[in-house]
């Protein structure tokens, strides 16, 4: 394993957990976070524990919420904030970047209004020659900082490059495995999400799980569906990022996603649920992003669309059960 130091810009649960694995396999880590009394919570307490209660921070784990000097003096950097504050870090952190500055980011979702995934928002912000990989993948933070068994993908345009961040950050209890197939890796990762609401609304309304299994398998055709827009093959969503993803966050309640929709399969409106988790719920932004390309492309995905209704129109979700119950039933769906 290539020994590197690397600094982490987000200090919620992902990135204070990949931090923590990062440096618990021998890297000088640097986790930057913008709330500078959250900054010094960590570093009295040497421990997240809003996030990760009970996991300390080993010794070669530094925190610090100054941007330019973390910027300015590595040269991997993972970023770890939400998909909205995606593209608006990417901007502080580049008058600071060295020219060889290697860009990874475990953040999923779609940028908000513009609909881009990550990669391209990267290569708009720092430009096409800039070297980037994403991580994604089955992967709950808590048994990451737990050190238990996980396996994500490393993506990237260049195997070269999703090869070295893999070696890099693969660990014995961390596994990591390259792959080029970076644009089918971001759409798992954001549409698993949103069919983790879907699924925790069905769970929440008693439905059972023959109709959870069946809201997955529907639910993995419309990302393929979605990725063909993008030129992704239907083999690329068969693997960690894609229908490993969606069946984890479908199927676990560590997935807010999921207990947003548990809460409003009982009845909670969207608020109240969202106060309830206290986290970010990317499959509430992700949703609206979907839906307009779903719109724009004219595609047949059902589910999406019903969640985005219960999520931004005030559908309720049993009218939404019944629409998707009573549509007309054609062939199965398969993947080519």
């Amino acid at each position: 394993m290539t020994q590197e130091a690397i600094a982490v810009l987000g200090a919620g649960s992902w990135g204070t957990a990949m931090a923590i694995m990062m440096a618990r396999s021998g890297h000088p880590v640097t986790l930057w976070g913008h709330d500078p009394e959250h900054i010094q919570q960590l570093r009295t307490d040497q421990s997240n524990r809003t996030f990760l209660p009970g996991t300390d921070f080993p010794a070669n784990l530094l925190v610090t919420d100054d941007l330019e000097k973390t910027v300015s003096s590595h040269t991997f950097l993972m970023l770890a904030v939400p998909s909205h504050a995606f593209r608006e870090t990417l901007l502080k952190c580049k008058p600071h970047l060295q020219p060889d500055t290697l860009i990874t980011w475990i953040t999923k979702g779609f940028e908000t209004n513009t609909g881009l995934l990550a990669h391209e928002v990267v290569l708009d912000t720092l430009g096409d020659n800039t070297p980037i990989a994403l991580i994604s993948g089955p992967s709950f933070a808590l048994e990451v900082a737990e050190d238990l068994p996980t396996a994500v993908v490393v993506a990237s345009p260049d195997i070269n490059i999703a090869t070295h961040v893999a070696d890099t950050i693969r660990a014995s209890n961390f596994l990591a495995f390259p792959s080029n197939n970076i644009a089918s890796a971001e759409i798992g990762g954001s549409m698993k999400n949103i069919l983790a609401i879907a699924a925790g609304i069905s769970d929440g309304l008693g439905y059972g799980a023959n109709a959870r299994a069946a809201l997955i398998t529907l639910g993995l055709n419309e990302m393929v569906q979605l990725g063909n827009v993008y030129g992704c093959s239907e083999s690329s969503f068969l693997g960690l990022a894609g229908v490993g993803d969606l069946v984890l966050t479908c199927t676990d309640d560590k997935s807010r996603n999921r207990r947003l929709g548990l809460q409003l399969g009982k009845g909670k409106k969207v608020d109240e649920a969202k106060q309830t988790i206290g986290q970010e719920v990317e499959g509430i932004h992700a949703a609206r992003e979907v839906y307009a390309i779903c719109k724009k492309w004219s595609l047949d995905m059902p589910i999406c669309i019903q969640t985005y209704r219960i999520l931004y129109e005030g559908l309720s979700p049993e009218v939404a059960v019944r629409y998707l119950l009573g549509r007309a039933q054609l062939a199965e769906p398969q993947l080519d």
